[in-house]
């Protein structure tokens, strides 16, 4: 059965939001969090006009900020007049875990997994380039194994400026070649190959682990950036966690019809 859905995931620096009509994502928005209380009624509203024919629409909510969780779900409540849904609690993440038993782990992360294997059906790594850059191993059997967390280029940037007497703030920008003529480009240069060179090691060494070379996905706010041309990266997913979200979702249905 098609389902229609509208999406949320709150980030640490962004909530991002998905419309889905039959099955298909119609349309998708990024509110940066500092402009959330103002700037969510737009995309709700856009929204809610998209699903408005679908009587079986639902929302469902995944959350790594718990600080703004009560503020989104108070106005998608408001405006959108959805059911809510929230991930983990409601609807389980379809994705296998081999993970330590103490471990805890972002939803996004585990949504992210979830989306990629559903694609591909093999062995793949996911790296999330946000405010922090995970960079994840899923294997054969679509198994979540975990992976290495990292700083994000900008946080990379804002941390070398606070824990320096003479390094400038810097925003992240791709760097204008390899070789820094100055101390901005020397900075970028540092985050940008730097990144880009940790997702190389890791991969290598993930693909030792799997006896394979997983196909490589990116997804988050500086992936484009970082990643474009990049012959390591075999796709760029910019919605990659609102799809998971969607995936979810399906397969909890699914599991529902298989129990009546």
């Amino acid at each position: 059965m098609p389902q229609n859905l509208l999406a949320i995931t709150i980030g640490n620096t962004r909530t991002k939001l998905g419309a889905f009509v039959d099955d298909k994502l119609v349309e998708s928005w990024a509110v940066v969090n500092t402009e959330l209380r103002e700037a969510l009624a737009e995309p709700l509203t856009k929204a809610k006009a998209l699903l408005r024919d679908a009587d079986d629409a639902v929302a469902v909510l995944a959350s790594v900020n718990p600080t703004l969780t009560d503020v989104v779900l108070k106005q998608v409540a408001a405006i959108t007049g959805l059911r809510v849904l929230r991930i983990e609690r409601d609807v389980p993440i379809a994705i296998g875990r081999h993970l330590d038993r103490e471990a805890i782990v972002g939803e996004d992360r585990l949504l992210n997994a979830a989306a990629a294997y559903d694609r591909l059906k093999q062995a793949c790594i996911v790296v999330d380039a946000g405010t922090a850059m995970t960079i994840d191993l899923i294997d054969g059997q679509g198994t979540f194994h975990g992976g290495a967390i990292a700083p994000g280029a900008q946080t990379m940037l804002d941390a070398v400026h606070g824990r320096t007497a003479q390094l400038p703030e810097v925003s992240f920008a791709k760097p204008l070649e390899p070789v820094g003529h100055n101390t901005v480009e020397a900075m970028r240069s540092a985050v940008y190959y730097g990144m880009r060179g940790m997702v190389r090691e890791l991969t290598e060494q993930y693909a030792e682990v799997t006896g394979g070379f997983p196909m490589v996905v990116a997804t988050g706010g500086d992936a484009p950036v970082l990643f474009e041309g990049f012959d390591l990266i075999e796709r760029l997913v910019p919605d990659l966690t609102l799809l998971g979200i969607a995936v979810s979702l399906r397969r909890w249905h699914e599991a529902g019809e298989e129990g009546e």
